[in-house]
């Protein structure tokens, strides 16, 4: 198994300052390729949503570096990843909270992580950025941690109503903002010739999942040089679309 890679992120049409931040981490273990992919998308006034996103992303590397070595080779690497990911999640969210009670500023970000150690894949969820799948169909792996979204799930609105509500953008939790929160753990098996597609919210409310499913259908993309031509086409079209929000993909296929 191996991995062809693109990212792209932009600030968009109306922001001064990108908030979203990426991480894309690849390794060698003696069982084969790991791949640490995340996406961010902090919230707070001037740069403090730009430090929450980075704070995370800078966090979680350190911890694939530090971890991965050993959690690749374990028998129980299952429930090693969810508790050792879990742990270095609440880390960071202590982490940035106590900054924002003693600089007395609000701030936060999403995250969206996926981890694919050999023939599996872990997503751990806090927030609105998305995981898709993209093979012979389309899926989204991740449930929104919104406001609409839980209303949609109790029946109290619809998908349509969903997408011009106001408060779409309302996060039930994110890391950072709060001393509790709860990680959304989600796992499945790796199938060779998929695309996994990470994005903040900025990316997926301008655009529909027939649209994603065209242009990333593993068999149009060969390199990397066409797939991150196929990422960035997407997030023009976005901004062309007037997106006013910051923008950010990434996108790995298995070989």
């Amino acid at each position: 198994m191996a991995f062809l890679t693109a990212h792209h992120t932009d600030v968009g049409i109306k922001k001064k300052t990108n908030q979203d931040a990426l991480l894309l981490k690849t390794a060698k273990t003696p069982k084969g390729p790991v791949g640490l992919f995340i996406v961010c998308d902090g919230m707070g006034g001037l740069s403090h949503g730009e430090l929450a996103s980075a704070t995370v992303i800078r966090g979680m590397a350190d911890w694939f570096d530090g971890e991965m070595p050993r959690l690749s080779r374990s028998e129980n690497i299952e429930e090693e990843i969810y508790s050792e990911v879990e742990k270095c999640i609440k880390q960071l969210n202590e982490k940035i909270l106590h900054y924002g009670e003693t600089s007395k500023v609000k701030l936060g970000t999403t995250l969206t992580a996926l981890l694919i150690v050999h023939n599996k894949y872990f997503i751990a969820q806090i927030g609105d950025s998305r995981a898709y799948s993209i093979s012979r169909s389309i899926k989204q792996l991740t449930n929104d941690q919104t406001l609409v979204a839980r209303e949609v799930a109790r029946g109290n609105i619809s998908e349509e109503q969903a997408k011009v509500d106001p408060r779409r953008n309302v996060l039930l939790q994110c890391v950072g903002a709060t001393k509790e929160i709860e990680v959304d753990f989600s796992t499945g098996v790796v199938n060779k010739n998929t695309v996994f597609m990470l994005c903040s919210d900025g990316f997926y409310h301008q655009i529909t999942e027939e649209e994603l499913a065209l242009t990333l259908k593993p068999e149009t993309v060969k390199n990397e040089q066409e797939m991150m031509g196929k990422v960035v086409q997407l997030v023009e079209l976005v901004k062309a679309r007037n997106e006013t929000d910051n923008i950010t993909v990434l996108a790995a296929k298995v070989l």
